[in-house]
């Protein structure tokens, strides 16, 4: 990062009052989760057994075809062993200085968690998270992968076990999206980062930032870049770590 934009960057993080980062798949690919879209190792390249990746993922591969989409699901996108990387060692401490008031990440993997943060925003929701279709009785991702070549099942009513993500074809949470909307208005500097800023509606939470001070970190060229104050393509834990100050 050339010297005088980090410089510019550092102060204006440090006068910021509402910091609000809005993150992607990139911001854990440093965990070794890969994202969706790219070229050799995204998931959108792995063996999808003939189906479209968002068939299989979706509600209705869920409800007919469970035993395919959890085959899928549990072998592709669930990664226990994922540890957090600098991005999200970074955000955490920022808010623990008071500096950053919320993560909103379109990430399952909760490793914003993992890593301290306690205001994270998941608009996809968690793999962390799963629940019974019929009684509703919440159960522990470990559970779920013991049954990892099979449907999970409720060890309460065996109803079956479904992750509490967005599939394809559900809608977001209207609570979740609100309160993103609402940090995002009130920021004073947004940071968007690994996010390539297509997948709708999550990627239009951006339009309602009102500030001046928008930075977005990632790779690849994204349809809001024109509206950065700052575009950085590079690593988000190395540019996230230069960031961080003394």
């Amino acid at each position: 990062m050339n010297l005088t934009v980090k410089n510019e960057i550092k102060e204006k993080l440090e006068s910021a009052k509402e910091i609000v980062f809005f993150g992607g798949a990139g911001t854990s690919t440093e965990s070794n989760i890969p994202d969706f879209r790219s070229a050799t190792q995204g998931l959108y390249q792995k063996d999808t057994k003939g189906y479209p990746p968002e068939e299989l993922l979706s509600h209705r591969m869920l409800r007919h075809k469970p035993e395919v989409f959890f085959g899928y699901y549990l072998n592709n996108l669930v990664y226990p062993e994922a540890r957090p990387n600098k991005t999200h060692e970074v955000l955490a401490e920022w808010e623990r200085q008071g500096k950053l008031k919320a993560i909103i990440t379109q990430n399952i993997d909760g490793l914003h968690q993992m890593a301290g943060s306690q205001n994270v925003l998941e608009v996809h929701g968690s793999v962390l998270k799963n629940f019974c279709i019929d009684c509703g009785e919440k159960e522990t991702l470990e559970e779920m992968l013991k049954q990892k070549d099979d449907i999970p099942r409720c060890k309460k009513c065996k109803g079956m076990v479904r992750p509490d993500v967005v599939l394809y074809g559900e809608s977001l949470d209207m609570e979740v999206l609100e309160a993103a909307v609402r940090h995002i208005s009130q920021a004073d500097f947004l940071i968007v980062g690994g996010s390539s800023l297509v997948v709708h509606p999550a990627a239009g939470l951006i339009n309602y930032y009102r500030g001046d001070d928008l930075l977005i970190i990632n790779r690849d060229e994204t349809p809001y870049d024109h509206r950065a104050r700052w575009v950085i393509r590079d690593s988000i834990g190395r540019t996230m770590e230069e960031l961080r100050g003394e």
